[in-house]
């Protein structure tokens, strides 16, 4: 009965009949460290395991199993080692879960040297022991060590990869973890609710991986796990969708954004955080018009929903909306941060609207006193420099209290080819090439800017150049959603498993 009420969560009633027990043995004991353990009450965990000693029951490989997850929370090291030197006396040291639980103890402790010295000892190894090595040497950033287990490791399931791709993502390594999760989806395993915690918020961080999302199957993976969670009746976290709206509105995946609406909407977890990823979502697929049904429904705008209405009119060219926007938010009280700033800039930027621009990167400064920051600069220098104010850009840029970055210089860059201004551009291209010698962009917008006035004589050595460097332009990338399925095509890309109906359309549409 006691088995029965703790794993079912009734602890209450667990330990009612426990403390009734003239003699609780070894089951019931377990039982109880358990409940305590999973419940999060791991001082009461090891209390019990203490009594234990103190009555003479011998503890079991199953008392270890549930001892070291809860000493590895709330006890020190020092208790940890204690509870290994238990586990020697009891002549468990070759006992498979009774070492494994010790290593995913030290591991969480830090002290991966002591993890490994017992794993490499193991006699007998099982899929477990070699998740706990390699998860503690991903979550102790020594990713080489965790891949090379990984590597050696007999089979693989759905907890070795989480810990590789986990391990990637959280260490800004996105491509990795996304080619990790291609990797996995081909050899047939099949992605679990840690997968996408593991990856989704970084991959979300990341604007330049639009193209990882479609090709590695991002996405689509994502929700075809969401629907496996609802046939099985398992309720999907808040931080699920919140996880997987922020892929879909990188990749202007708007079907597959109502599809999450929908399920958000019947799983009953529609808060105002959701709603705000919501709007976001919409606003950058270009719906604005749900984003701002979804936004007048709210009780309570934030700054960050305001901003996600002022971002999606200034992404899809309605700059009059945002600066109307702009100004309805500071009238209802709402203040806004740095981010609010770049989305109002960026709008005016877009809009052509140069002197209202001005206007707010002063009043950030003097009303809100908010430091420029990078993004803010980058903004204020494409804003000028598609008015056609260069000299005014360039003196903006050498006043700056920071150092201009290569986005702030790229976009000067590009003003000077808008503008004709080979002079100028041949200054900011020479920089470019020394603060970042492997972008091929600054080569290629150097290289228009003298063909778009006939020196094609420095077109060619401009080509040259990017030739002897061995540095090459990346191919472009688009992709469409169809039947809420995006497709990424590269240029000379024939890996999409249609090519060849694609290929063979797009011949009858040219000629």
């Amino acid at each position: 009965m006691i088995v029965g009420y703790a794993q079912n969560g009734f602890l209450d009633e667990a330990l009612r009949l426990f403390k009734v027990m003239p003699q609780p043995d070894v089951v019931s004991r377990n039982a109880v460290i358990g409940g305590y353990a999973q419940n999060g009450l791991v001082e009461e965990a090891l209390e019990i395991f203490k009594q234990m000693q103190l009555a003479g029951v011998k503890p079991t490989s199953a008392t270890f199993g549930t001892i070291h997850p809860a000493c590895a929370k709330m006890g020190t090291l020092e208790q940890g080692m204690e509870i290994h030197q238990k586990v020697i006396e009891c002549r468990f040291s070759s006992n498979i879960l009774a070492v494994t639980s010790l290593i995913d103890m030290y591991v969480k402790f830090g002290s991966i040297h002591k993890a490994r010295d017992l794993f490499d000892k193991m006699q007998q190894r099982d899929m477990f022991s070699w998740n706990a090595m390699i998860a503690g040497y991903a979550q102790n950033n020594v990713l080489d060590e965790a891949l090379r287990l990984f590597k050696e490791m007999p089979k693989h399931n759905v907890v070795s990869w989480n810990a590789i791709i986990a391990a990637y993502a959280q260490n800004g390594l996105v491509e990795k973890a996304l080619d990790f999760f291609k990797q996995m989806h081909q050899t047939g395993v099949k992605p679990d609710w840690f997968t996408f915690v593991g990856i989704l918020p970084s991959c979300a961080k990341i604007g330049a991986l639009e193209q990882g999302y479609a090709q590695n199957g991002l996405v689509e993976s994502a929700l075809e796990f969401f629907k496996q969670m609802q046939q099985t009746n398992v309720r999907p976290y808040q931080f699920t969708f919140a996880s997987i709206l922020p892929a879909c509105a990188k990749m202007r995946a708007l079907e597959q954004g109502m599809e999450i609406h929908h399920r958000i909407i019947e799983s009953g977890l529609l808060s105002d955080v959701l709603e705000t990823a919501l709007i976001d979502m919409y606003a950058k697929c270009g719906s604005i018009q749900r984003a701002r049904d979804l936004f007048d429904k709210l009780h309570h705008p934030n700054v960050i929903s305001w901003t996600a209405m002022i971002a999606g009119y200034a992404m899809h060219g309605y700059g009059k909306d945002a600066l109307n926007f702009f100004e309805l938010m500071k009238s209802s009280g709402t203040n806004p941060n740095h981010v609010s700033f770049v989305c109002i800039l960026f709008a005016c930027s877009h809009a052509g609207l140069a002197d209202e621009g001005c206007k707010y990167f002063n009043c950030m400064c003097d009303s809100y006193s908010i430091l420029p920051t990078m993004d803010h600069y980058a903004c204020m220098v494409d804003l000028l420099g598609r008015a056609g104010y260069l000299e005014e850009t360039l003196n903006l840029i050498i006043k700056m209290p920071i150092k201009p970055d290569v986005v702030v210089w790229m976009c000067l860059l590009g003003a000077c080819r808008s503008h004709k201004n080979t002079e100028l551009g041949e200054f900011v291209a020479t920089l470019l090439f020394e603060l970042d010698p492997a972008n091929a962009t600054p080569y290629v917008l150097q290289s228009k800017i003298y063909a778009e006035v006939g020196r094609w004589r420095d077109v060619q050595k401009v080509r040259k150049l990017m030739k002897d460097r061995g540095i090459k332009k990346k191919p472009g990338c688009s992709w469409i959603e169809v039947h809420k399925m995006v497709h990424a095509f590269s240029v000379g890309d024939k890996s999409h498993p249609q090519a060849q109906e694609i290929y063979a359309m797009l011949d009858k549409i040219v000629f």
